[in-house]
């Protein structure tokens, strides 16, 4: 007698899904229950490598009239699409898109892409982005990063601005460490009160998340938020001599915890919800 196996794609899909339910319950391996006491929405950054301004154009069009709705009616309510700040010392333009997409549970981000699939508006609307032939993709590749939101920050802080439809910067930071202790003693100096230095001073974070999947881990990733450069610059400036941040800085356990330290900036499109 022969015995029935699941398909290997269904066996890790289901495994996927208990993976992120544990993380979600603060029950991953080498945490305890006691973990998180609040429920901690997940965060997917979506990066689009895109090489040229044409194809670009085509995928923020399809964004606007095809996927923010869709995600919208699918129960994602802060879609943020976001562009590249210009780096005037750059050699080259990064033409790259960017999206934020925050999950109030595992089954939610399993669930969503068999939800947009099935939404003809989306299809309808993804028409010319699908038409993009092989020899001249759409994009290069799609890099994907899904967090855990801290506990000390659960759910996203939309700043003043966005919720105005004001100018707005957004700084992406990560925190890459040599091993998963390490990172795992970042994120709790962060929930020991890093992030409320960040708050006093104005940097209006809008979300901090530990790494579940992506490139270069272990690292978190967290953003920060401004209405342009300059105030942002300011803030950064009352951060560093803040004599809380001074204090843990200064912890033995928390030295080191960081081995490397990459940044960027993205501007919200006209039609970003975040």
């Amino acid at each position: 007698m022969k015995r029935r196996t699941l398909p290997r794609a269904l066996l890790t899909t289901v495994a996927i899904a208990f993976a992120l339910t544990l993380c979600m319950r603060g029950l991953e391996v080498g945490g305890s229950a006691e973990a998180a006491t609040m429920k901690q929405e997940l965060y997917e950054l979506r990066a689009y490598r895109v090489a040229d301004a044409g194809k670009q154009g085509i995928l923020l069009r399809y964004l606007e009239k095809g996927l923010v709705p869709a995600l919208n009616r699918a129960g994602i309510d802060r879609v943020g699409v976001f562009t590249s700040v210009e780096d005037p010392e750059a050699d080259t333009e990064d033409l790259s898109v960017y999206m934020i997409l925050p999950f109030a549970s595992a089954d939610a981000f399993v669930g969503i892409r068999g939800k947009l699939a099935a939404d003809t508006q989306n299809t309808d609307a993804a028409a010319e982005y699908y038409a993009q032939p092989k020899e001249a993709p759409m994009y290069t590749r799609v890099e994907n990063w899904l967090m855990k939101a801290f506990v000390g920050m659960p759910v996203m802080e939309l700043p003043k601005e966005a919720a105005a439809g004001e100018p707005r910067i957004y700084e992406v930071r990560i925190y890459e460490s040599y091993n998963s202790e390490m990172a795992r003693l970042k994120v709790e100096m962060f929930n020991s009160g890093e992030i409320e230095v960040m708050r006093e001073v104005g940097l209006a974070p809008l979300l901090y998340g530990e790494t579940l999947t992506g490139n270069n881990l272990p690292n978190l990733i967290y953003i920060l938020s401004a209405p342009d450069m300059k105030s942002h610059q300011e803030h950064w400036k009352a951060f560093g001599p803040h004599p809380e941040w001074q204090r843990l800085r200064g912890m033995e356990k928390y030295k080191g915890t960081v081995s490397k330290i990459v940044n960027f900036f993205i501007e919200p499109t006209d039609f970003s919800q975040i």
